[in-house]
């Protein structure tokens, strides 16, 4: 799983080409965190589709408020380097990302 960070967000998600997934996601969001490895788990099952990331929004705060994430946990789809589709809240399922991830790839 690639680690994100201001350095080099535009260098691996927007000059991406092709789709990318990127978890905002912080250690005091309790549904980000369990939420974590089910997202893991969609990368080992779709990782040769597609570039999933994750990103600490812990001083990188600035990028996430760039990115309008206001709000965690968020996934966020990019095709080619722009934002296609933002899923986020309290609500947030791993069938909801699955089914946005499938209806991208499919």
């Amino acid at each position: 799983m690639l680690e994100l960070n201001k350095d080099n967000f535009e260098e691996e998600i927007i000059n991406h080409e092709g789709l990318a997934v990127v978890d905002f996601w912080s250690e005091s969001c309790d549904l980000c965190m369990e939420l974590m490895p089910d997202y893991q788990k969609l990368a080992e099952k779709y990782g040769e589709k597609v570039k999933f990331a994750k990103l600490d929004i812990k001083g990188n705060r600035r990028l996430a408020i760039g990115q309008k994430v206001l709000g965690l946990p968020a996934i966020v789809f990019y095709v080619n380097g722009v934002k296609a589709e933002h899923l986020s809240g309290d609500e947030l399922e791993l069938a909801d990302i699955e089914a946005e991830l499938k209806a991208r790839i499919e």
